[in-house]
């Protein structure tokens, strides 16, 4: 079964690159122009959701709702 998750995507230009941020996950990545970094951090997503375990993702979800 896919489930399917909409996520924040906070992208900056520190210097010459663009980083992508997922709040929610605390994960990061980047690029060379906004797309690249926004593509580099879909995939960083993913990879952490095809490796992390179930607890890992929910522990972090977790931290990201405010009190």
């Amino acid at each position: 079964m896919t489930y399917l998750r909409q996520f924040t995507a906070i992208i900056e230009r520190e210097d010459d690159l663009y980083v992508a941020l997922c709040p929610e996950l605390d994960i990061a990545s980047q690029g060379k122009g906004i797309v690249e970094a926004e593509r580099n951090l879909a995939e960083a997503l993913e990879l952490f959701c095809e490796v992390a375990s179930p607890s890992e993702i929910e522990m972090r979800l977790n931290r990201a709702i405010p009190e």
